[in-house]
């Protein structure tokens, strides 16, 4: 098991350098908390798998499907990869290439709808422990 993790992990490295044209599209708007203030991770492993983009603190990801997902063989995969993710605690949402590329406003919309109602997350005081604080509350 460990192997095939170390094997995701070396894939997501590569996928992230090969992003498709619709990712680049999406992960632009993602990036840098750009989902008001939610941040996502793209080409994170999970399990043998390697998710598009995943907001690790809302568990969810976020899965980009283009005109070879269509297949009923590619389907099949799809849907076990779906039902895997979801027993690691997982929600999974596909979207559509050709909707980033013709609404990505709407996309963006449904990935908010999506995400637990919280104000900024990305805004808030950093938890105790977490990178660039060393462990100390902000006084804000």
């Amino acid at each position: 098991m460990r192997e095939k993790e170390t094997r995701s992990r070396s894939m997501a490295r590569v996928l992230r350098r090969k992003l498709t044209d619709a990712e680049t599209i999406l992960w632009s708007r993602l990036r840098g908390g750009g989902l008001n203030g939610w941040r996502f991770r793209r080409q994170h492993p999970v399990g043998n798998y390697v998710a598009d983009f995943a907001c690790v603190k809302a568990h969810l990801i976020i899965e980009v499907d283009g005109a070879t997902h269509s297949s009923p063989k590619q389907r099949a995969h799809d849907a076990a990869r779906t039902t895997y993710l979801k027993n690691e605690g997982w929600r999974v949402l596909r979207v559509w290439n050709t909707d980033i590329y013709d609404n990505l406003n709407g996309v963006m919309d449904a990935l908010l709808a999506a995400l637990p109602p919280s104000a900024l997350p990305g805004h808030s005081p950093r938890e105790r422990g977490e990178k660039g604080t060393g462990g100390l509350e902000s006084p804000l």
